[in-house]
């Protein structure tokens, strides 16, 4: 057990690279939980693109396999393109085999922040603390088809209308489409300076590789 602890530490630790300023360089992944009217709970399932802020998918039900997140996964790529890392917690939908076979088909890096530490994937923490606020706590939903609608609608103004200061007060949408028009990060508002690279992969990861070859 504790060669198995080490060999995990060993190889989260080779993945605290730099990630590009660079659309689907890394994804982030979490759930959020709330209810319908009648008291039936559901869930959400988040994906946000670490670097440009948009949120790639935020997929409601009543029950979300690690099969059906693999799904939702292979459908957001088939639209957008194959990240380069994915980063989670250590629930069980995201370690799942399904998971694990999916991130191996697919060569993508899966990364598993240290549990109990949900500052680690802070992007997508972020966004599920502005979802909470704005939308989940000032919404009453009846079904899933209108937890879809607010969720569509609201997910659409977060990227296309609303300004992120972390992206030097663009859209999240115009950012991406800058970024994928010139291959480089537009320069804050007010300064020359471009907007660095988004944060290292977190500290304490452990990788999809390493549960493979732990078993």
């Amino acid at each position: 057990m504790r060669k198995r602890r080490s060999r995990r530490r060993a190889i989260g630790t080779r993945a605290l690279t730099l990630v590009k300023a660079k659309t689907n360089a890394r994804w982030s992944l979490d759930f959020v939980h709330d209810q319908f009217a009648g008291g039936r709970r559901f869930r959400i399932l988040n994906v946000v693109d670490d670097v440009t802020c948009e949120c790639l998918a935020a997929i409601p039900d009543t029950s979300i396999s690690g099969r059906r997140v693999a799904r939702e996964l292979s459908a957001l790529i088939a639209r957008r393109g194959r990240p380069g890392m994915i980063v989670s917690d250590n629930g069980t939908e995201f370690t799942s085999t399904a998971i694990l076979a999916w991130a191996e088909d697919h060569r993508v890096a899966w990364h598993y922040i240290a549990p109990g530490k949900p500052t680690q994937n802070g992007f997508v923490e972020s966004f599920n603390g502005r979802m909470r606020d704005e939308l989940l706590n000032e919404s009453l939903f009846f079904n899933l088809d209108h937890a879809r609608q607010k969720l569509a609608a609201w997910t659409a103004d977060d990227n296309t209308q609303r300004p992120h200061s972390s992206i030097g007060y663009q859209t999240p949408a115009a950012y991406a489409a800058h970024l994928n028009a010139t291959g480089r990060p537009a320069a804050q508002c007010g300064s020359s300076t471009a907007r660095p690279v988004a944060h290292r992969a977190p500290q304490g990861v452990t990788t999809a590789e390493t549960l493979v070859r732990a078993g």
